[in-house]
């Protein structure tokens, strides 16, 4: 039977002293429902004595019902000279309903006689009164041993005074904390593996990433025999954050063979994870391990090739058990088998041994050597290799487009731009204005489109960004535009390259278009005006 390691998230307390970091009391209600859904042990939600929006939660999320999950509260020890009974602190903690209660305490001597300024004998009985208190009142606790390795390697037996101390007192479980984030895997193995052998009560590890090495120590502390972990959804916390749990549950459960959630809670940790990014409106890293966009993608032809066939040969999980899913990359470094799971991913036929496969791979190659990025634009690779198979209908051809910019003294820029293109063996003559050109080219590529393909009218483009590929050349650079559409269901992103930011942004204007049309090819009924006619004038505006 596999042994139990119990989480312990403190993304709702320790998580938001992150920089950028900030969360209202119903973000933290959000996320404290999925981390319960998870199947996370212990919830910590705030430190009650703190602040006035901890205090709130602590009465609202008794509404939620969580299934399984305790919400802690998180202080720390009675103050210098003042009764247990006596310090608000901890008065706030009871007052805040909760059954169980993390409290920090110095355990190096370097910390108690220069931050507290009190005795070490003081700093003992702080402590022990503290917990012996809660305990009285009937809450489980939990001592956070603060800056304990830092402690433990400066003054071992005065570090190991304190911890005996809250287990004198009654605490039941003692976390050792890497407060500043500098121990090693090394130092935190040899240390738990001292404190398990002096205490008889379970041994947890709280540890911040200042070296880059939180989810290492917090592994290391495990497999020497903590039971109890603490860290944050993303890694969360000050300065370079704490240890991130995303990580830690999928190493120990499926690595290391412990048990934390249950296995089908496993693949919530992609979500779950996204959902706390969104919630905390934090950009996900793509290359965030186990759950970024970018952990399970393949881009070099030999990789694709070998993963097609196994992927094991370079995938050191299955990115189905957490969530995920496997991606494959098109770039210069793409090979025929790039191609094959691109097409095989759209339901593409493509025979191997069709020339037309490889022409597609060279000019993706060309392509890619004059600028163009099309991991950031499937929609435009989809076309691509769709044309390149004769699978794409030309909705339209342009005949030329015209751009006027106007300003005159202190008024403001106006934009127009008239646009002729070929639709459905007619020609139509199109102008609008925008804000700005790219702005108005959209309004009336869309415009000269309508009359023919009504549904047109539902897209529109929701993002739009532009790169200079090579600063040296000052206003003469290359730039590359991204544009991002949608029609309110779903997003596809269109790229253009070219020394002109006008012509680039045409590109991507109207790959987009055209992969909105070819996606909804069988509900467009076609309009034709005046069908004797063979030039459409729309000049209004």
């Amino acid at each position: 039977m596999k042994e139990q390691v119990y989480l312990y998230d403190t993304t709702l307390r320790d998580g938001t002293q992150g920089e950028g970091i900030s969360l209202s009391v119903d973000d933290k209600l959000k996320i404290a429902q999925k981390l319960d859904e998870m199947g996370v042990h212990y919830i910590e939600g705030g430190w009650p004595g703190s602040n006035p929006k901890d205090m709130d939660f602590f009465k609202s999320v008794q509404e939620l019902n969580l299934k399984q999950a305790k919400v802690t509260a998180f202080g720390s020890t009675r103050r210098i000279g003042v009764e247990a009974s006596e310090d608000q602190n901890l008065q706030r903690i009871l007052q805040s309903g909760v059954k169980a209660v993390a409290i920090f305490g110095k355990t190096w001597d370097f910390q108690v006689t220069e931050a507290l300024q009190t005795t070490l004998e003081e700093n003992l009985n702080m402590i022990y009164d503290s917990v012996l208190f809660l305990k009285e009142e009937g809450l489980e606790v939990i001592f956070d041993a603060e800056h304990f390795f830092d402690g433990y390697k400066n003054n071992r037996e005065y570090a190991l005074q304190t911890i005996k101390k809250a287990e004198e007192a009654g605490a039941d479980v003692v976390a050792l904390c890497d407060t500043n984030g500098g121990s090693l895997p090394h130092e935190v193995a040899s240390i738990v593996t001292d404190v398990t052998n002096h205490l008889t009560i379970p041994v947890g590890i709280h540890c911040h990433n200042d070296g880059e090495v939180a989810v290492a120590n917090t592994l290391a502390a495990v497999q020497a025999g903590a039971r109890h972990v603490q860290g944050t959804i993303n890694g969360y916390g000050e300065r370079c954050g704490n240890a991130n749990l995303i990580s830690v549950i999928p190493n120990l459960q499926l690595k290391l063979d412990y048990h934390c959630i249950d296995d089908n809670e496993i693949a919530r940790l992609t979500s779950v994870s996204k959902y706390v990014h969104e919630i905390a409106n934090q950009v996900a890293p793509s290359n965030q391990p186990f759950v970024g966009k970018s952990a399970f993608a393949h881009k070099g032809g030999m990789h694709v090739s070998a993963v097609l066939k196994h992927p094991e040969t370079y995938e050191h999980v299955s990115p189905e058990v957490i969530g995920n899913k496997r991606r494959v990359l098109v770039s210069e470094l793409s090979g025929q088998s790039n191609l094959l799971f691109k097409a095989k991913e759209w339901n593409i036929d493509v025979d191997k041994q069709n020339p037309e496969s490889k022409k597609i791979i060279e000019e993706i190659k060309e392509k890619e050597h004059q600028g163009y990025q099309y991991e950031a634009a499937e929609a435009s690779f989809e076309l691509l290799l769709r044309k390149g198979l004769g699978h794409v209908k030309e909705f339209f051809a342009l005949e030329h487009f015209k751009i006027f910019v106007e300003k005159n003294g202190a008024e403001t820029f106006t934009t127009e731009a008239v646009v002729k293109l070929h639709v459905e063996d007619q020609t139509v003559l199109t102008a609008a204005e925008g804000n700005g050109p790219v702005n108005a080219l959209d309004n009336a590529l869309r415009k000269a489109l309508e009359q023919f393909y009504p549904t047109i009218k539902d897209m529109y483009l929701s993002d739009y960004k532009v790169r200079v590929l090579d600063e040296t050349d000052a206003t003469a650079s290359k730039v590359r535009v991204l544009i991002e559409s949608s029609d309110g269901r779903e997003n596809w992103s269109t790229i253009g390259v070219s020394a002109n930011i006008i012509e680039a942004s045409w590109y991507a204007l109207v790959d987009s278009v055209h992969y909105y049309l070819m996606k909804h090819e069988d509900e467009i009924e076609v309009v034709i005006n005046d069908t004797d006619s063979k030039q459409i004038g729309i000049i209004n505006h």
